[in-house]
């Protein structure tokens, strides 16, 4: 494992120190211990290993685990290390942050002194070349100290932003830390809400039962039990209860809910504090930022800037005055130069590195010293912000790790808590299942009669199966018993027939009580039940919803599958009124011992009950409606009926006139006689009347205990009845009037052959009225028949008429989508076809394109590229625009930049032959001036030795 610091590389672990902000970088490989990179640090940072916290980002990294575990190392990761040591509240805050002087490392350079090495031109005669000398030495010591100048301000400067980044990590740090302490905060927030969601629901269930335990007592002494379930010790359903045992035990509940609910209101008091405490830590933030920071020092950058100018430009001076000693010596003897002109121009500049470039170099070492001492001490802010705010983070920790031990007591306290008033919720929960048990008595009542129906006909479609199978097997054999002999098939175990099914239902419930949904109201009323309600969301436990979930769903969905399913019974005895009575009786019942099963302390939305009580309602509308219309049926069919006897009421009326004026002409004999027959013939009439009305009854499928007759038909009855009395008188009277009126032999033959001729002729009229009745009475049921089948067909044909309606519109619809879809095609052809044109004309272009890149010589590429943009030019004025303009632009740019390109070429190889010729020049004079130099320096070593 080696070490770089402050430089990252790609698959090195980053580790960086909380406290100071610095930056280490590892080299490991994935099965390195944790511990060992802690060891290590221990070695490089000072942090003891146990003291030692490693953080990537929340996971916190365990010594015995290697760094795979937590899918390092990696180059864009970074790991954390934080001083548990000085997380402590009685650690020693951070002294202020210590930098290095750089005054010693460079030092300014000594001034020079005018008694130094003697040089060649002290001893010219001219004083200007004297002069030069000095220049010279002072050119260089001007150099030398702003060399020194620069470099510590270069040192200082990377100092700033050394400290400007370790800041930038502190920061990073801070978040690391913010992020791990928010991660837990929220948990035990979370924790925290569902308690007091939870504590508040039981403390509100609770208080209720204290409070109305008085109210609830009275109200179940107040409720008698039926008759058949009373006894000597159960006269109420108090009685189901001990009384003093409930009373002690409210007493105790009542202070153990005082005491919890104390102990409740001092942690919420302590939650509260942590909370508090966690928010301003959160808002707190240090009181420069590292990238404000990093600004600033970004923003002093130009100084370094200026000394490295600065710092050109005497370099370029001292190489400016040392060429001029040079040549003076060179030229010392020749007096072809003329010194005086170069010391002239030495001076400005020497007063120019007096008085502006060193005073400015200085000027810039003092305001990036100044940044120094900025960045140093907000460097140390930022190290005691770092230690107070991990400090306040370890103290937020602990205390969280308090709540949490303090939850898992609450919790325990709130369940013993629960325990404890489950005695007390049993008053509560008596009068409901008191209510719900009639309420079940009810339904089970009726879902025996509907369970009844059903097997009836279950029993029905059976005996119609058999019956289906046994013609067909008659069938069958009736059709192969003439070709196979009947032994034969007797062996083959054809002539056996199917069994029939008896369908018998074993009594049950017979020990249920004799109530009805009517005296619900009356045993147990409703405010039993104890349903509260309020406006707003309802604030269940879960343990509650579990156990009210439990014991309904299974109860609500057998008792709608069940009521459900006998949607179409119809009871032998019954009529289908009865039928969808007895399942409304089931449905109401079911519903009662549902909402009575719910606890007493749940608290439902309005919104539910709303629901509920809509749903309700509409189911009660469609069955009145339904009731109605059957209703208005029958009234329709009795009015029918009605109308059918007054037609045959007015028809014996007609013949009774017609007899009684065809005999008026006769005697008082005759008439009495006549009186008597049509009393005799009126009779049949009226017993047929009686018929038809019986027949009413039959042909209504309504059972005459459920349909009262109205007053208009007894009063009917009673006319008929009366009718036939008056008529019976009548005759008796006729009758009795008879002998007293006739005295002679020949009157009495002559009347006797005339009622016999009469009778005669009466019995004959009958019959034929009897034959008329009876074909009024198949004509009638022959129309009867016909307006059946003409109803029939009506509707056949309405449907009729309505598919062929759906199908003219599907129709309709279908040739929309059909254009549609061919005008989509056709467009998406056309847009094809434009796109394959294009594509041919980018191809050929491309093409022509490839064949210009490929032209030998960058001449030849540039000026068939001008051909090519010349062509395509010339095209498209003559094809107007094709959809090539995009690719003609790009390549006419293409052809302009490419001929710029091929002139600079050009140029710049007639400039580099010409530099070629001028350097070429330059080196002749060069080795000229050399071979001058050598000769000048031997003629001087020469006179020096003579």
């Amino acid at each position: 494992m080696s070490l770089s610091e402050n430089v990252v590389q790609r698959g090195k672990l980053v580790v960086h120190i909380a406290e100071n902000g610095r930056s280490f970088e590892l080299d490991c490989d994935e099965d390195t211990l944790v511990e060992s990179v802690q060891q290590f640090l221990e070695s490089l940072s000072g942090i003891r290993l146990n003291d030692q916290l490693l953080l990537y980002l929340d996971m916190k990294l365990e010594s015995q685990n290697p760094l795979s575990v937590y899918k390092l190392p990696s180059d864009d990761r970074e790991v954390f290390v934080f001083n548990k040591s000085k997380m402590r509240t009685n650690s020693a805050p951070p002294g202020p942050e210590e930098i290095e002087l750089v005054e010693n490392s460079y030092p300014d350079p000594v001034p020079p002194s005018s008694s130094g090495d003697p040089h060649p031109l002290d001893e010219a005669s001219d004083p200007a070349l004297k002069a030069l000398p000095s220049y010279e030495k002072m050119f260089r010591y001007h150099y030398q100290r702003g060399d020194a100048i620069y470099r510590r301000t270069l040192v200082k400067f990377d100092a700033c932003e050394r400290l400007a980044r370790e800041q930038r990590v502190q920061e990073k740090a801070l978040e690391i830390a913010r992020g791990n302490l928010d991660h837990f905060y929220k948990m035990i927030l979370q924790n925290y809400t569902d308690f007091v969601k939870c504590y508040s629901q039981q403390q509100r269930t609770h208080s209720n039962l204290l409070v109305n335990f008085g109210r609830d007592l009275e109200r179940l002494k107040s409720i008698k039990l039926l008759p058949v379930l009373q006894t000597a010790d159960r006269k109420c359903l108090l009685d189901f209860v001990k009384e003093d045992n409930l009373r002690k035990m409210v007493d105790d509940c009542s202070n153990s809910h005082r005491q919890f609910e104390s102990k409740v209101g001092d942690f919420k008091q302590e939650f509260g504090e942590l909370k508090r405490n966690t928010e301003h830590l959160f808002s707190s933030k240090a009181s420069i930022l590292s990238k404000d920071l990093e600004g600033t020092v970004k923003e002093h950058e130009h100084h370094i800037n200026e000394q490295k100018s600065i710092m050109q430009a005497l370099s370029k001076d001292v190489g400016l005055v040392k060429k001029l000693v040079d040549d003076c010596l060179t030229s010392q003897l020749s007096s072809s130069l003329r010194p005086h002109d170069a010391v002239s121009a030495l001076g400005p500049m020497y007063d120019g590195h007096e008085k502006s470039y060193i005073p400015k170099m200085q000027t810039c070492e003092r305001t990036i010293s100044n940044l120094l001492i900025f960045c140093k001490n907000k460097k140390s802010e930022m190290n005691t912000f770092v230690h107070k705010y991990m400090q306040k983070i370890a103290y937020i920790q602990y205390t969280i790790k308090d709540v949490r031990y303090k939850f898992s007591v609450f919790t325990e306290a709130l369940k013993r808590q629960n325990d404890q008033f489950e005695h007390l919720k049993v008053v509560r929960g008596i009068g409901p299942a008191y209510r719900a048990c009639l309420a079940e008595i009810v339904r089970r009542k009726a879902s025996m009669k509907l369970y009844m129906g059903m097997a009836g006909q279950l029993a029905e479609r059976l005996a119609v199966k058999r019956e289906s199978e046994v013609r067909r097997r008659e069938e069958f054999l009736k059709v192969h018993s003439s070709y196979i002999p009947r032994d034969i098939l007797a062996s083959m175990g054809l002539y056996d027939t199917p069994n029939t099914c008896d369908v018998n239902v074993a009594p049950f419930d017979t020990n249920l009580l004799d109530i009805d949904i009517s005296d619900l109201d009356r045993f147990a009323p409703e405010h039993l039940v104890g349903l509260s309600f309020r406006k707003g969301s309802s604030s269940m436990s879960q343990d509650v919803e579990q156990s009210s979930e439990s014991g309904t769903d299974n109860y609500t969905e057998y008792s709608n599958d069940f009521v459900d399913g006998s949607e179409l019974v119809e009871i032998a005895g019954t009529s289908r009124l009865e039928v969808e009575n007895a399942k409304l009786k089931a449905e109401l019942a079911s519903s009662i011992a549902l909402l009575c099963s719910f606890s007493p302390e749940i608290e439902f939305d309005d919104s539910e009950v709303g629901n509920v009580l809509k749903n309700a309602a509409e189911k009660t509308a469609e069955a009145l409606r339904l009731k109605d219309e059957h209703e208005k049926h029958l009234l329709d069919m009795l009015k029918v009926k009605h109308m059918q006897c007054e037609s045959y009421e007015k028809r014996i009326k007609e013949l009774e006139q017609k007899l009684s004026d065809q005999y008026s002409a006769g005697n008082k004999i005759g008439d009495s006689k006549s009186e008597i027959v049509m009393g005799a013939c009126s009779e049949p009439m009226d017993e047929a009347s009686y018929g038809s009305s019986s027949l009413l009854l039959k042909s209504g499928g309504i059972d005459s205990s459920m349909v009262e007759p109205t007053r208009d038909e007894k009063d009917e009855k009673d006319t008929m009845v009366g009718t036939d009395v008056g008529m019976v008188l009548a005759t008796s009277s006729t009758a009795d009037y008879m002998p007293k009126s006739l005295t002679s032999d020949e009157k009495v033959k002559a009347s006797e052959d005339l009622v016999a001729e009469l009778q005669n002729l009466l019995t004959e009229k009958s019959n034929q009225l009897n034959e008329m009745e009876i074909k009024l009475q198949a004509a009638a049921d022959e129309i009867t028949r016909l307006g059946g089948e003409l109803e029939t067909s009506r509707n056949l044909l309405d449907e009729s008429q309505m598919n062929c309606a759906h199908l003219e519109n599907c129709l309709h619809e279908a040739r929309e989508e059909a254009q549609t879809h061919l005008c989509a095609a056709d467009r998406r052809a056309s847009e094809y076809t434009a796109l394959r044109a294009s594509a041919v004309k980018i191809r050929s272009l491309f093409e022509r394109l490839k064949t210009c890149v490929s032209s030998s010589g960058v001449a030849g590429f540039s000026e068939s590229l001008r051909a090519l943009a010349q062509s395509l030019a010339n095209s498209a004025s003559e094809n107007g625009d094709d959809g090539t303009a995009e690719f003609r632009e790009c390549v006419r740019v293409l052809a302009e930049k490419v001929g710029v390109l091929t002139r600079q070429r050009a140029e710049l190889i007639d400039r580099y032959t010409k530099a070629e010729t001028s350097h070429e020049q330059l080196t002749k004079e060069l080795d000229e001036k050399k071979e001058l130099v050598n000769t000048l320096y031997m003629k001087v070593q020469s006179e020096k030795q003579v």
